[in-house]
């Protein structure tokens, strides 16, 4: 009996002190479910990601001529290397406001009244400076918190395109041109507001089934991991959708025909069509979109800030995000209906200041 009393006391000192994936001892007794930790595979994920790519680059390479080759790597290798330290600054902070600053500031910003909260939450998007991945799951979490709906999807859209780290990216990747800048500004608030206020007049509430989602600070767990686990997450995930989306524009750029672009480029409206429905297809990284549009010189200023202004709002990665936050449902109506705006602001504002 001594014996087994013993090996019960033994299991549960060792459960305590179970070391977590950062190196710490990981509290069973503060409550929820501990740190998912990496997967046991993680190190062929990261050798498949260094060796595939560059692998199928040298077997296309193969079939490709040099010049077009090297015109190729110089445009992705631009994009990226512009793009990168972006990225790192925006994950950073957004880490940052995940792990120390509490959702109860976000709601005491807002006023009562729904219609002056929703251009309120858009302009506090400005203290979200991270990826539009970020602002999916702070959305519904406000929402949880009694935020009113319109409010906090007023804040999802214009979180990750008016933030500082993209207005300077923007800025960088168009130098000369303020006017882009401001017009990626005005047009992104334009359409956070219109949709937040659509929500209010036509939105339902069966439409919107929000998950139970918690960000921020959780008691009993450091602050500092969390800050750590949430800037890794976000910078691998976006990271990698830079990779994809320089590598997408660097083969649009380089493959697609001449007459193709002309065609498109040659029209206003087929232009800016085409630049809306590559953004979503695309779905690169707020902090790095600017850095990919400036790399489409064929198009037109107003094409090419369609592109930005929807990207943020509206792509593949997101459509999944939010489909799984509040709802197939929301997720079809809501897309749909952001992609329409986004492109009729982009237009307006930049037939107007551009």
């Amino acid at each position: 009996m001594r014996r087994t009393d013993e090996l019960a006391v033994g299991a549960e000192a060792t459960a305590v002190a179970a070391p977590s994936a950062s190196g710490g001892p990981v509290d069973t007794a503060a409550g929820g479910p501990p740190p998912r930790e990496l997967p046991r595979f993680w190190l062929l994920v990261l050798v498949a990601a260094a060796v595939l790519p560059g692998t199928a680059l040298f077997l296309v390479g193969q079939n490709v001529s040099k010049a077009a080759l090297q015109a190729w790597q110089t445009v992705c290798l631009a994009v990226i290397v512009q793009a990168t330290p972006f990225l790192l600054l925006g994950t950073a902070l957004s880490g940052a406001i995940n792990a120390f600053v509490p959702e109860r500031v976000f709601t005491r910003l807002l006023p009562e009244r729904p219609a002056l909260a929703v251009p309120v939450a858009g302009i506090a998007g400005v203290v979200l400076p991270g990826c539009e991945c970020a602002s999916v799951p702070v959305a519904g979490s406000l929402i949880g918190r009694g935020v009113t709906p319109a409010a906090a999807f007023a804040f999802l859209l214009s979180a990750p395109a008016i933030n500082p780290v993209v207005l300077t990216a923007t800025a960088i990747a168009f130098p000369g041109t303020p006017l882009m800048v401001l017009a990626r500004l005005v047009a992104s608030l334009v359409t956070a507001a219109v949709m937040g206020w659509l929500w209010l007049w036509l939105g339902r509430e069966e439409w919107l089934r929000p998950a139970v989602r918690h960000t921020g600070h959780q008691p009993g767990r450091h602050r500092w991991t969390e800050f750590r686990r949430a800037f890794q997450h976000d910078f691998l995930q976006a990271g990698g959708f830079l990779v994809v989306g320089a590598m997408a524009a660097a083969t649009f750029n380089v493959a697609v025909p001449r007459s193709v672009l002309d065609t498109f480029s040659g029209s206003p409206w087929l232009s800016v069509l085409f630049l809306a429905a590559l953004a979503v297809i695309l779905a690169v990284c707020s902090e790095a979109d600017a850095f990919v549009a400036s790399s489409l010189t064929g198009f037109s200023p107003t094409a090419r800030l369609t592109f930005m202004v929807v990207g943020p709002m509206v792509d593949l990665k997101l459509i999944a995000l939010q489909a799984g936050t509040f709802g197939r449902a929301f997720a079809a109506r809501f897309s749909a209906a952001t992609t329409v705006v986004a492109v009729l602001c982009a237009t307006l504002v930049g037939g107007m200041l551009l």
